[in-house]
């Protein structure tokens, strides 16, 4: 038997024979969230999982991201069914302290608020997508429209239900703008507010009962089932995890939510999102529309959270820093980080971390309660 057409054959079996041009970049595209997660420090905790995940998608031949492949089999197991992202919003409620929101409740308008940007965004797709032929209907900007929330768990939630083929460009959207937080918040904060207002000191919170902390989630959970029960996944998942963590008296449980539960699905999720990032499905000329809808969402959800801080001076005798309108995006707890340390710019003795909070966890509440809306309308 000949040598050469085994060697042929072999050649022929390499990557380097059966890549395309779309399969290399989107491998660079890998490198590069690898690189803005390792050398930036942007998300690492999802951003590294979603790099690798997404150069293992695009390795010709091993067909690693299809329905029998590795990280197939990941996707179908845990985000498909939308599992993945409720055991990751149990792990967000075991490390949530509400006790900000409620030693303050009008804060939950705050975080009510800044998800505004999700609705103007999904009639905003619907009429780009007229215009420049994107192909959008309802459950895609509904799916591009929850970017607003900011909220990652949340717009793979939804995007899984509604628009599965563009959950790469969702998912990676939705995390590159949370971890650009610092970036893309204070100009908008700035913009929007005066120096006088900047200054603004807020009283110090008062003390939250654990008989408060207790009844909190099980009480959003009423309403929910009984208002808004497409949210109750999402909301349940969220208040459960809360409510193992102020019970007291399964400490074992909430720890392991907190952490081997929290890290081991935050490994699965960020390779099953890096497996929708192949050259056939990000490659496309809506992927770009939907990163810049999505930063329009963000920009917009967290303008109309200072602007409402706004309005709440203007109605009410004890005034509230507009800076912690824009910590109702439910980037917890960077949003909320941002608010403090813009505050401190302008006035050293103005600490608004804790008062930031508040609207910060309202809009986690917010976005779960709107990812509920679109599911409810769009499904």
């Amino acid at each position: 038997m000949s040598v050469l057409p085994l060697l042929k054959d072999v050649w022929m079996s390499t990557g380097i024979t059966n890549m395309n041009a779309g399969q290399f970049v989107m491998i660079l595209v890998g490198l590069l969230l690898l690189w803005l997660a390792i050398k930036k420090g942007f998300e690492p905790l999802l951003l590294v999982p979603i790099g690798f995940g997404c150069i293992l998608a695009n390795i010709p031949v091993a067909d690693i991201a299809e329905a029998k492949g590795f990280l197939g089999i990941i996707y179908g197991f845990g985000v498909k069914n939308g599992l993945f992202p409720l055991l990751i919003f149990m792990g967000v409620g075991a490390m949530t302290d509400f006790g900000p929101l409620l030693a303050n409740p009008k804060t939950l308008l705050l975080g009510a608020a800044a998800q505004f940007g999700i609705f103007t965004t999904l009639i905003g797709s619907l009429i780009l997508s007229d215009i420049f032929g994107f192909g959008f209907g309802l459950k895609e900007a509904a799916s591009i429209g929850i970017i607003g929330g900011a909220d990652g768990p949340t717009a793979i939630f939804v995007t899984s239900r509604l628009a599965p083929d563009l959950l790469g460009a969702i998912a990676v959207a939705a995390y590159s703008y949370m971890a650009l937080v610092p970036l893309i918040q204070p100009p908008i904060m700035r913009l929007l507010t005066t120096r006088e207002e900047r200054v603004i000191e807020m009283k110090q919170l008062r003390h939250v009962t654990k008989v408060e902390k207790i009844v909190f989630p099980l009480l959003v959970l009423i309403i929910c089932v009984f208002l808004l029960p497409e949210a109750t996944p999402l909301i349940g998942a969220l208040m459960f995890g809360n409510l193992v963590k102020e019970c007291g008296v399964v400490d074992r449980l909430s720890k392991t939510i907190q952490h081997e539960m929290i890290n081991i699905v935050t490994i699965l999720l960020g390779l099953a999102v890096g497996s929708k990032l192949g050259a056939d499905k990000f490659l496309r000329f809506e992927t770009l529309g939907i990163l810049v809808l999505g930063l329009v969402a963000f920009s917009i959800g967290t303008a109309t959270g200072v602007i409402f801080a706004k309005i709440m001076n203007v109605i009410s005798k004890e005034k509230v820093n507009p800076f912690i309108g824009a910590a109702g995006v439910s980037a917890v707890p960077m949003a909320a980080r941002v608010a403090n340390k813009e505050g401190l710019k302008y006035n050293p003795q103005n600490f608004l971390l804790m008062h930031a909070m508040g609207p910060n966890v309202a809009g986690v509440i917010g976005s779960a309660v709107a990812a509920g809306v679109l599911l409810s309308i769009a499904q």
